[in-house]
């Protein structure tokens, strides 16, 4: 059998799911509180699937590198969740979203996850709002929605901007119930540095207390990757600073295969870069599509007068701004998909466009939205002829009440007023598709190692549609992988408690202390930031939002000897033991410079563009869709899956063809 075999169930679509809940193996209830199982990363994914495992009974092990779980970066989202329950009547339905986010994947994903995913988007919102999760309602009382890019219904459920934090804190609830119980024991400030393998399944994790410098060993039946995306690869990314590989990347060290490293998604709404001094990139939500218009002058002498401070952008009438989303792309206008969006503000900013002093920002624009909203306010006030002033102060309120976070959010880092002058933003790495292969029923190739949410790359294929992130970290950890976990475990009911006391977890250990003691010995000519830094210039010149044969080449090579330099140079200053962030971010940065190198030979050989993978030599060159991305279905629809085998150049690619038998695979087009 092949180390691909997918697992999915047969029979049609729409009933594999519930077919496959009725034929796999169960644990009964006595067994499960003999069986313990570790959840890594407490995000929406982990968080979730922590707190329904063990409500099910199972003994439960968090682990976290932050103080909390409260701080994982699913705390960040901040537009919505998506979920086919229709409450607008707009025609959406669960067949919608699984065609929506196959096609926003440009046909890169697996069509039974995806599926099952629509199929229980709706008992996300359910669960959620039993937890107390404050979604935004309408005038009656209903849930309300918006809609996200590269869609044509409203089907996302938010709280403000905030809706990321809102969910963690009803699954973090969830986990406090549990832990009250004593059913999870959570393991804050600790990093798992290595996966431990008996007999060839996971059973168990090396992990580093961050308070002590303590190495430890922790031994389980089922080992569960909820660690979130590598787009910190890039250095600067909206993603939280911490965010890293190394949990995936030690699994894939260890034999779980690494798929599409180099579908990485670009946002589109970022707040644009300000110079050296950055750490990281902020989002502005993409919920503000919905009523900001993107435009840039129409006349390069404008722009040219903006950059230089001559002009402002509200001195520029409608004719001669140019909104060229809604130019290019009539049918679905600022709402495309972020892959889309992105690329095309690429191009008005080369081309000369750009409204910042970099020459790297379009305008998101508010004002038609401000009055809009004011003149349906002053109607529904029944006030005759109202002022303009009155008309822009009542809109500026309902503008306030879906988006006043982050317009503060805005105004505080731009020191600039949204509501009086439009946004800036440009295109930032966001999320990543790519991650750990898993099968149907989330296991990766190691057997007893399963990776949820954004750590395994199953459900967005090329391109992530926004507002999908949520509603599949929370369908993995709620509705998914506590059924499909009991399948694997229900072989270990006899097996009884697994012990440290074992070669295996000597070996790891070892391995892991040597590490340590590797990255503690460099010569110190460099700091960790240093090398970060260069690397994350290599992968956004050369692996970025466009890319090339020669590009990937030369990134390929450059990244090795980066690696190799970073072994011999960096420097960690202080100790091992206790607290040393420097050691931590080491630890992380050289599992990225490992990753870095399997991206750009993973982008090299998928000769193709598709979603956020733009190969510069795969482009639309006649028709309607000319400067579209040129996707090659003959020889490219297939998941890249790539096998440890030392060195990166030297990865195994293994393939598992995708097959689309519910969706007809033909051209993007959001024209």
């Amino acid at each position: 059998m092949s180390r691909l075999d997918s697992k999915i169930p047969e029979g049609p679509l729409a009933e594999k799911w519930t077919k496959h809940k009725n034929s796999i193996d169960l644990v009964n209830p006595a067994n499960k509180r003999n069986i313990d199982v570790i959840v890594v990363g407490t995000g929406l994914a982990g968080g979730s699937a922590a707190a329904t495992l063990a409500e099910l009974g199972y003994n439960v092990k968090t682990f976290c590198y932050q103080d909390s779980p409260r701080r994982a970066h699913s705390i960040a989202a901040q537009g919505g969740i998506n979920a086919a329950k229709n409450y607008q009547g707009d025609g959406d339905s669960t067949y919608r979203l699984f065609y929506d986010t196959v096609k926003g994947g440009d046909y890169r994903s697996r069509e039974a996850n995806v599926y099952r995913l629509a199929e229980v988007s709706g008992n996300i919102i359910d669960q959620c709002v039993a937890q107390g999760v404050p979604f935004a309602r309408e005038y009656g009382g209903l849930l309300d929605n918006r809609s996200f890019g590269g869609v044509l219904v409203s089907r996302t459920f938010y709280a403000k901007g905030q809706t990321g934090q809102q969910l963690l804190l009803g699954a973090y609830a969830a986990m406090n119930r549990q832990i009250n119980r004593g059913k999870i024991k959570p393991f804050n400030r600790h990093e798992m540095l290595d996966v431990v393998l008996v007999d060839g399944k996971a059973r168990g994790i090396i992990a580093r207390d961050l308070v002590t410098g303590e190495i430890e060993r922790h031994a389980a039946h089922a080992v569960v990757l909820a660690t979130g995306g590598y787009g910190n690869v890039f250095f600067l990314s909206t993603n939280a600073m911490g965010s890293n590989v190394t949990a995936a990347w030690k699994a894939h060290r260890r034999g779980a295969f690494f798929a599409n490293p180099c579908f990485t998604q670009i946002h589109p709404t970022c707040i644009p870069v300000s110079g050296e001094h950055q750490s990281k990139l902020t989002l502005m939500s993409e919920s503000l599509r919905n009523d900001g218009r993107i435009w840039v002058p129409k006349k390069i002498e404008d722009a040219r007068a903006i950059r230089e401070g001559k002009k402002k952008p509200t001195q520029l009438s409608e004719e001669e701004r140019d909104y060229y989303l809604e130019r290019r792309y009539p049918a679905f206008g600022n709402l495309v998909p972020r892959d889309v969006a992105s690329r095309a503000a690429k191009e008005r900013c080369d081309a000369g466009f750009g409204v910042n002093k970099t020459g790297e920002a379009v305008y998101l624009d508010f004002e038609a939205a401000i009055m809009r909203y004011g003149r349906e306010k002053a109607l529904t006030e029944h006030i005759q002829d109202p002022s303009e002033e009155l008309i822009r102060e009542f809109g500026e309120k309902v503008i306030e009440n879906k988006y006043g976070n982050l317009f503060q959010m805005y105004e505080k880092i731009v020191d600039q007023n949204p509501y009086k002058t439009p946004m800036m933003i440009y295109p930032a790495v966001h999320y990543t598709m790519g991650g750990l292969w898993v099968d149907y029923n989330l296991q990766t190739t190691i057997e007893g190692c399963y990776a949820t949410g954004e750590a395994n790359y199953s459900d967005h294929g090329a391109n992530r549609l926004g507002a999908s992130a949520l509603m599949q970290g929370l369908a993995d950890g709620y509705f998914v992988l506590p059924y499909t976990i009991g399948d694997y475990l229900s072989n270990d009911i006899r097996t009884g408690p697994i012990s440290t006391n074992t070669p295996e977890f000597e070996e790891a250990e070892k391995n892991v202390t040597h590490r340590i003691e590797k990255l503690m010995s460099g010569s110190g000519k460099h700091s960790v930031d240093h090398y970060h830094k260069k690397l994350g210039k290599i992968m956004w010149n050369k692996c970025g939002m466009s890319r090339n044969a020669q590009g990937l080449s030369e990134a390929i090579e450059e990244i090795a000897q980066l690696r190799k330099d970073f072994w011999a140079n960096v420097k960690v200053p202080g100790t091992s033991k206790g607290v040393n962030q420097e050691l931590e971010k080491a630890g992380r940065v050289s599992d990225f410079l490992e990753l870095g190198e399997l991206f750009a030979k993973d982008a090299l050989q998928r000769a193709e563009s598709c979603g956020g993978h733009f190969r510069e030599e795969s482009v639309e060159q006649s028709g309607e869709q000319k400067g579209e991305a040129l996707r090659d279905d003959e020889n490219f629809k297939y998941v890249s899956a790539w096998e440890y085998k030392g060195e990166p150049k030297d990865a195994a690619l293994h393939k598992e063809d995708l097959v689309f038998k519910n969706i007809e695979l033909k051209t993007r087009s959001y024209k």
